[in-house]
């Protein structure tokens, strides 16, 4: 167990995701500090705000989420950061602890299990349908073409997760997908949730 600086907002990061953010609020600045401080690489837990203000307190959080490497720092006029971090690896959070002043948690890590037999095969399939949702999504403004053509991991493990960060779905999907105990149920609730969004942007285009 470890206690991690937290950074709830109102999306999910996920492993191999990208996540750019504007620090403005000082106990939020103050974490980046702190983790900019810290021996080795600077890294925080990004969870799910599930009800209440987006990053504000007084908001009701996940028990599962990512944590964040910070790979790029860039101090603002105004005591302000513009950072980008990457998602690294699943955490489950045991306990959310007193804010001091920004939020902590006590967390483990949460591999997946190990990849079943075939799932580069599934993958495969998958991506493909990803593709085609995404087409309609583009045609209707949705997305940009270039989302199209993003690349995936050749590792089937990180290319379930990065389909499921390409997939043109909302927070509480991504969740779902974020909590699938391994990486063949992350492609079975992706294509059931696909499901749905294929049908409303089929109707969309009628």
């Amino acid at each position: 167990m470890a206690v991690m600086p937290m950074f709830p907002l109102g999306m999910v990061l996920l492993p191999g995701g990208i996540l750019p953010l504007h620090v403005f609020e000082p106990r939020y600045r103050q974490m980046i500090i702190n983790c900019l401080q810290e021996d080795g690489v600077p890294e925080f837990g990004q969870a799910l705000i599930t009800h209440g203000a987006d990053a504000g307190g007084g908001d009701e959080r996940a028990m599962v989420g990512t944590i964040a490497q910070m790979v790029q720092v860039e101090a603002l006029d105004g005591e302000r950061y513009a950072l980008v971090a990457i998602g690294t690896r699943r955490i489950c959070i045991n306990k959310w602890l007193p804010d001091a002043p920004y939020p902590i948690a006590d967390v483990d890590d949460w591999p997946d299990e190990e990849p079943d037999t075939g799932l580069s095969i599934a993958v495969e399939a998958t991506h493909a349908r990803v593709q085609a949702v995404l087409k309609m999504a583009v045609e209707l403004g949705d997305v940009s073409a270039e989302t199209v053509e993003s690349e995936i991991s050749d590792d089937p493990l990180f290319a379930t997760y990065h389909l499921a960060s390409l997939a043109p779905i909302g927070p509480a999907d991504r969740y779902r997908l974020l909590v699938a105990p391994s990486p063949a149920a992350r492609l079975n609730v992706l294509d059931d949730v696909l499901d749905d969004v294929e049908a409303m942007l089929k109707f969309r285009l009628i």
